[in-house]
């Protein structure tokens, strides 16, 4: 069941559209998440969802109401900041209850709510401490369980984990997952970082300039890409030009390739790193320039015909040395994408 629609959402600030028509539908229970790069719009999506901003044109449905000309307060949504933004002289148990007395919930029912989101968000040895006593991670999950207990139709995420360090943001990242499961809400969760995007959602919006470029779940989004600009931010590829005859390309170093649609003239195809074989050769055409030694994948940069080409291999492989002459070749069809160039600004 449809749970949040947008129609033809749009915002212009004078002159400069910010959002051109926005159409999207989020179900009942899923994990959405709108990625793109800083100034694609993302956030202005979510200010106008908030309330915060008003939008120049559309609809926004959540739960069968309408509720674009609502107040926030009105609009049974509720936000995960990034940063954080608790009552700094509150305890956690007055930060989660803060937003049940202003809705007048009764005492009774304060009191099971936040013994449920104190549980599930694994915070009960801190309820009475204050937010200067607790880790980022600790301030995180007390925002997420303060959003928790006001048992929103609508859970939006603003990069809530853009200020934690690598290894915490990947513990939280699996934490949201599960916490997200467990009370079934509905969540839209805004990001500039793929990796949390492939990580975390049923389904990815992918935006830019204002637009949504192509939605779809992480692996389609990563293996069948449509358009030139989701090939190359989410994940790394390789953009090549190439001529296409029907089923079959040719390639810029020479030798032939398979499409995964048939094309005639000039295309843009994608290439991913990992699916390109890689073999050392005295009279090979390419010549390795790099080489990263990531653990689990080395990652390598070839030039050949004037071009930079990035593959992986397994980091278990013996480690090809910079300067070797190798061959290159393709496994695989390679993704007939939309788009050009002029699409990456």
């Amino acid at each position: 069941m449809t749970e949040l629609r947008l129609r033809a959402i749009t915002k212009r600030f004078g002159e400069t559209i910010a959002l051109h028509p926005v159409f999207l539908e989020v179900e009942r229970g899923e994990f959405v998440t709108v990625l793109g790069p800083s100034g694609c719009g993302k956030s202005t999506l979510l200010r106008i969802l908030m309330g915060i901003t008003e939008p120049t044109a559309g609809e926004i449905h959540l739960a069968s109401r309408r509720i674009d000309a609502l107040p926030p307060e009105k609009r049974d949504i509720a936000m995960v900041f990034q940063s954080y933004a608790l009552f700094p002289h509150m305890s956690v148990r007055k930060n989660l209850a803060f937003g049940l007395k202003m809705r007048k919930v009764t005492k009774d029912e304060q009191l099971r709510r936040i013994t449920h989101a104190l549980e599930i968000c694994n915070l009960n040895a801190y309820v009475d401490r204050m937010p200067r006593q607790l880790s980022g991670g600790q301030q995180q999950r007390v925002a997420l369980a303060r959003a928790i207990v006001m048992q929103p139709s609508l859970l939006l995420f603003d990069e809530p984990l853009s200020n934690l360090d690598a290894k915490l943001r990947d513990s939280l990242r699996h934490d949201l997952i599960a916490l997200h499961r467990k009370i079934g809400s509905t969540s839209l969760y805004v990001t500039h970082d793929q990796t949390e995007a492939m990580a975390m959602s049923d389904r990815i919006v992918v935006m830019n300039a204002g637009r949504i470029v192509e939605i779809g779940t992480p692996v389609e989004l990563y293996r069948n890409p449509s358009h030139v600009f989701t090939a190359s931010f989410l994940g790394q590829t390789n953009l090549l030009t190439v001529a296409a005859d029907g089923p079959t390309a040719e390639l810029p170093w020479g030798g032939a390739a398979v499409l995964d649609a048939p094309a005639k003239g000039t295309a843009t195809v994608s290439l991913r790193p990992e699916n390109i074989t890689m073999s050392v050769a005295a009279d090979g055409p390419g010549v390795v320039t790099s080489v990263s030694f990531m653990g689990a994948q080395a990652h390598y940069s070839i030039r050949i015909a004037s071009s930079d080409i990035h593959v992986s291999r397994s980091g278990s492989d013996r480690l090809i040395e910079t300067g070797s002459r190798v061959n290159i070749t393709p496994i695989g069809p390679m993704r007939v994408l939309k788009g050009g160039s002029n699409d990456l600004a």
